[in-house]
């Protein structure tokens, strides 16, 4: 029976359409339930089929010498909210007219997963744009340029008036934004950069990389973990504890990418040299992970399975071996994506993927591989 296989994830809540894990608010209390975000919205993927989450460009070689650098170890929880480039359809509904129903949207060939960049040649900003464009279109065809697998095209688009409110529809559902937790994994001291997750934020239902516009870095507080078990990964929850704390640049297949306005309170230790690829054996290391409040903890693990030409997210077998975490959590769940992994007193790379079947067994990233995608 094939090994299943999650990222081990991003708390991500996205508008009109909800990935990632739990999430609550400190303004609001009530937890709201999510998809996972690993690209199928079972939350599986055959173990087996590496690179199958690299929908996006392809990654460049890793050839640069990272040796010479010292970075912060993270371990800290940071919180993102962002919006994304243009908006994304996520679903359609048919129009109520006087000559019966109908989908403007699907007659004019778009189709789900499909991003909205302009309305007559407008940049669409958000869903708001979207629809107020549409109202004052009075009926009249718009012109919507959209992308799909990375090519645009543009559609002739004839909103319907809905007899049931009096408004004119396009029939597509659309998000625009999202909100989440995730880990940090290194800090520039110099420049206070930072890389997390060490996989990219993902649509819930194709994989593929989010496109993002813009996006905040806040601060979050750990209040509690749900234990995995085997077949049911286990999560991290929290929420959002502050305003703004940076700024997030990037979102790759090996990584979220920002900077912060100062250097995070909750942050221990001192900058440590980084390990590469070449570096790293097979053998004892230990993770650095926020499971209880702000305060990072280290946690025992074996590295194996080391596959040095990877340019991918899944690098290396992580296996949890300390007792506490086992006790505490099972292994790894999500939120715990991004955790630097520490060997000899190198930072080495971070965790990325939890086994379904085997919560206690997961991969990592090569943290030079990280640093190529940060730029």
């Amino acid at each position: 029976m094939a090994k299943k296989l999650m990222r081990c994830a991003f708390v991500l809540v996205l508008a009109l359409a909800l990935f990632g894990m739990t999430l609550t608010s400190a303004a609001a209390p009530s937890q709201v339930s999510a998809i996972a975000c690993v690209g199928g919205i079972d939350n599986t993927v055959s173990a087996s089929s590496w690179g199958l989450f690299s929908h996006a460009s392809p990654m460049r070689a890793v050839s640069s010498d990272y040796s010479s650098m010292r970075l912060y170890a993270g371990g800290i929880p940071f919180g993102v909210k962002f919006m994304t480039e243009g908006v994304i359809v996520i679903g359609f509904a048919d129009v109520k007219t006087d000559k019966g129903k109908i989908c403007p949207a699907t007659d004019a060939g778009l189709k789900q997963n499909d991003i909205i960049l302009k309305i007559n040649g407008e940049t669409v900003s958000d869903a708001a744009f979207l629809s107020d464009i549409t109202e004052k279109c009075a009926g009249n065809p718009i012109s919507v340029t959209y992308s799909r697998n990375g090519k645009q095209a543009t559609a002739e688009l004839r909103p319907a008036y809905c007899t049931e409110d009096g408004k004119y529809k396009t029939g597509m559902y659309v998000k625009d934004s999202g909100a989440g937790i995730g880990t940090v994994t290194y800090i520039v001291p110099e420049t206070l950069s930072f890389g997390g997750l060490g996989h990219g934020i993902c649509d819930g239902e194709t994989g593929k990389l989010i496109p993002m516009q813009r996006g905040s870095v806040v601060g979050v507080t750990i209040n509690g973990v749900v234990k995995g078990l085997s077949g049911a990964p286990g999560e991290v929850r929290g929420y959002f504890s502050s305003g703004k704390t940076g700024t997030l640049l990037k979102n790759t297949e090996c990584g979220v990418f920002g900077a912060f306005a100062s250097l995070p309170e909750t942050l221990t230790g001192e900058p440590i040299p980084v390990g590469t690829r070449n570096e790293l054996k097979a053998g004892e290391a230990y993770i650095l992970s926020t499971l209880d409040g702000t305060t990072p903890v280290k946690y025992k693990i074996e590295i194996s399975d080391i596959r040095i030409d990877s340019t991918s997210n899944k690098c290396f077998t992580v296996k949890v071996t300390d007792s506490a975490l086992i006790n505490k959590t099972g292994g790894i769940i999500q939120g715990m994506s991004g955790s630097p992994i520490i060997q000899n007193g190198k930072l080495v790379g971070a965790v990325t993927h939890v086994l379904i079947n085997d919560p206690a067994t997961g991969y990592g990233i090569f943290i030079d591989n990280m640093l190529s995608q940060a730029g």
